[in-house]
């Protein structure tokens, strides 16, 4: 891997000691050891984002609700018509 970019960051010393210690019992560089945390944390959250997660029952609610014809109402039906007018 060629580093292309920096991230820089300001931290107390105990805080910067903690993480050479991390570092160090996983036998790894700081940079490594920083780099792999903040990468796995990152992934962390934007699966969190994209999750959606629902109730026995919330998912019943969900999936009748797709079992369901589709029905537009009348504003849907205008905004439609007014998209295919515009063609």
């Amino acid at each position: 891997m060629t580093a292309a970019a920096r991230l820089d960051l300001r931290l107390n010393a105990n805080d910067k000691s903690r993480i050479a210690r991390a570092a160090s019992l996983r036998g790894l560089p700081v940079a490594t050891f920083v780099r792999d945390a903040v990468l796995r944390a990152a992934d962390n959250v934007v699966a969190a984002e994209l999750s959606v997660t629902l109730s026995p029952a919330e998912s019943r609610r969900f999936f009748a609700a797709l079992d369901k014809p589709f029905k537009p109402n009348t504003r849907l039906k205008q905004a439609m018509e007014r998209g295919v007018a515009r063609r």
